[in-house]
C-alpha cells in the first residue's frame, strides 16, 4: 500500500552511507571511549528546542559532531543532517560516588545547538570523532543519542526505552543499577542520564554501539521496519510518557524492546490511554517490572535521575522468595503490570526458546502460511513475559517453554484483549521480536542462555502486520474522540 505522509517523505530523502561508527579505543574498564565520549542534556527536545552536549576528549583535542536522524532511507539507515564544529574538546572530569551509588557529571557543555524546526520526529544519533593534529595520528569516535519528539496526531507513538537503556549503563565501570553489592535488583539504587552510555555490557558486546544506549539493538530494527513500509510514526522517551496527552493524539502506542523501568506515572498514563481507546502493542518483554522514579539532578535538571525503588505488583511472594538475593531492601510494590500487558515478568526472567504455531486459524497468522506445529527459532528471549491473565475475553494466542542458561525451564505467554472502546492490548512476551523485522546497517544479532533469533523472517513481519492494522482499525472508533482531546 502506498502512503504519504511526513515520514515516507522523509525517507524518500538521501540517506548515508556513512554514519556508522569507524574507529574505537575502549579504555582498560572495557565500558567507556575515553578518547572521545559524551551526553546530552535532555533525552528528547521538540523543533526549536536547545540541546547542548557535553563531550569529553583525553587526551584534549579537537572535535566534530555529524547528527543522523536514524530511519529506512531506502536501507542505507540514516540520513545525515547537519554537521558541527571542530571545537575544542577538554578532559572533563570524573563524576563522583553520591548517595545511592549515584555517578552524575557535572560537565560544561561543549556544543549548544536548537533544533530546527523542520526536523522530523525520530531517533537522532551525533557522531562525535575526534581531528588529529596530522594525518599520521589516529580518529578516534563514538555516539551520543537524543530523541525529537512532537506533538502531531499520527498512526504510531514509538516510545523508546531509554529508561531501560539508562539503568543497565555501567559509565564509567561498574556502576549500573546491577552492580550494588547488595543485590542485582537493591532498592534506592540511582542512575543519572548526566553521563555517557558506555558499551551495552550483556547481549550486545560490540564497541560500534558505544554511545548509543540500547538502541542499535532493541528499537532500530522495528524503526527501520515501520519507516520501510510506510507507516506515520512518531517518536518520544520514556519521559515524555507521564500524561496520556502524549499517548491519545495517536491510535496506537508501542512499548518496544525491553522496557523494563517505569515511573509510576508512566503506569498510570496508558491505563488512561487503553481506557481513551488507544490500542498498545508490547513489542518486547519483561516491560514494566521495575518502580522507577524520576527525580531531578542536583542541579535542578527535570527527569535526570532514575531510581529503584520496587517492582510491579504482579509477581508473587513466592517468585521473590526463591531469588531474594537479587530482590533485596524495602521493596515498593507497584499495581500489577498484568492489567496493562495481559502477562507479566515471571520467574526465570531470561532465558531463550522458540515460537511454536498451535493456532494456525487465529487471525495473527493470516497471509503467513504458517500450519500447526510449525516453529520461529529463536524468537522467545532473551527476557519474556509469562502467566497470563486469567480475566474473560483475555486470549492466550501462544505460549511455550524458555531455559534460562539453556536448562532451566521457564514459561512464556503472548495474549491479546480488548480495551473498553475495543481497542487492542497485544503482548508479543519477547524482546528478540524485533530481530525477525529487519537487519539494518550498524544491527548485531543478540545471543544469550545458550539462544539466538535468526534475523529476518517473513512471517513474523506478516504478523507484526497484521497486528498493527487490526490495532489501528479498533482504534478507529475512537479516532474522533482522540482527536477532539487533540
Amino acid at each position: 500500500m502506498l502512503r504519504d505522509n511526513p515520514v515516507t517523505r522523509e525517507n524518500s530523502l538521501q540517506g548515508s552511507a556513512d554514519w556508522q561508527l569507524t574507529r574505537v579505543m575502549l579504555g582498560p574498564e572495557g565500558i567507556r571511549s575515553h578518547f572521545i565520549e559524551g551526553y546530552c542534556s535532555h533525552q528528547s527536545v521538540a523543533a526549536g528546542d536547545e540541546l547542548q552536549m557535553m563531550v569529553s576528549t583525553n587526551p584534549a583535542s579537537r572535535f566534530e559532531v555529524e547528527i543522523f536522524r536514524m530511519g529506512y532511507y531506502n536501507g542505507a539507515g540514516a540520513r545525515l543532517m547537519t554537521k558541527l564544529g571542530p571545537f575544542e574538546g577538554v578532559v572533563q572530569p570524573d563524576a563522583p560516588i553520591e548517595l545511592q551509588r549515584l555517578r552524575e557529571c557535572h560537565w560544561e557543555a561543549s556544543v549548544h545547538f536548537t533544533i530546527p524546526d523542520d526536523w522530523l520526529s525520530g531517533v537522532y544519533l551525533g557522531r562525535l570523532t575526534t581531528l588529529p593534529a596530522s594525518a599520521d595520528e589516529p580518529y578516534w569516535q563514538s555516539y551520543v543519542v537524543f530523541i525529537v519528539r512532537d506533538d502531531r496526531p499520527a498512526e504510531i507513538v514509538f516510545q523508546c526505552s531509554d529508561n531501560t537503556w539508562q539503568a543497565y549503563n555501567s559509565w564509567p565501570g561498574g556502576w549500573s543499577l546491577y552492580t550494588d553489592p547488595r543485590g542485582s535488583h537493591a532498592a534506592d539504587v540511582s542512575v543519572s542520564f548526566n553521563r555517557p552510555y558506555g558499551k551495552y555490557p550483556q547481549i550486545f558486546d560490540v564497541p560500534q554501539s558505544v554511545g548509543s544506549g540500547e538502541f542499535l539493538l532493541w528499537e532500530f530494527p522495528l524503526a527501520f521496519w515501520l519507516e520501510e513500509q510506510g507507516y506515520d510514526v512518531t517518536y518520544c522517551s520514556n519521559a515524555d510518557v507521564l500524561e496520556s496527552s502524549q499517548l491519545t493524539r495517536c491510535p496506537v502506542f508501542l512499548s518496544v524492546g525491553h522496557d523494563e523501568y517505569w515511573d509510576l506515572r508512566q503506569y498510570d498514563a496508558v491505563q488512561q490511554a487503553i481506557e481513551q481507546g488507544v490500542s498498545v502493542l508490547w513489542l518486547g518483554g519483561n516491560a514494566v517490572h521495575i518502580v522507577s522514579p524520576f527525580t531531578d539532578s542536583s542541579t535542578g535538571q527535570t527527569l535526570r535521575t532514575l531510581t529503584r525503588k520496587g517492582i510491579y505488583g504482579g509477581m508473587t511472594e513466592a517468585e521473590l522468595e526463591s531469588c531474594a538475593h537479587c530482590y533485596t531492601g524495602d521493596l515498593q510494590r507497584g499495581p500489577d503490570e498484568t492489567l496493562l500487558i495481559g502477562a507479566r515478568t515471571f520467574l526465570p526472567i531470561n532465558g531463550g526458546g522458540d515460537w511454536v504455531c498451535n493456532n494456525p486459524q487465529h487471525w495473527i497468522y493470516h497471509g503467513t502460511g504458517m500450519m500447526e506445529g510449525d516453529i520461529i527459532p529463536g524468537l522467545i528471549g532473551w527476557e519474556y513475559h509469562g502467566d497470563p491473565g486469567k480475566w474473560p475475553g483475555l486470549e492466550v494466542v501462544e505460549q511455550g517453554y524458555a531455559w534460562q542458561s539453556g536448562r532451566k525451564l521457564g514459561h512464556w505467554a503472548a495474549t491479546i484483549f480488548n480495551g473498553p472502546r475495543g481497542n487492542l492490548v497485544f503482548n508479543a512476551s519477547t524482546i528478540f521480536w524485533s530481530q525477525a523485522l529487519s537487519s539494518p546497517p550498524g544491527h548485531v544479532l543478540p545471543w544469550s542462555h545458550g539462544s539466538r533469533p535468526h534475523g529476518v523472517d517473513k512471517r513474523v513481519q506478516r504478523m507484526t502486520q497484521n497486528v498493527l492494522e487490526r490495532g489501528l482499525r479498533r482504534a478507529q472508533k475512537s479516532w474522533a474522540h482522540i482527536e477532539v482531546q487533540c
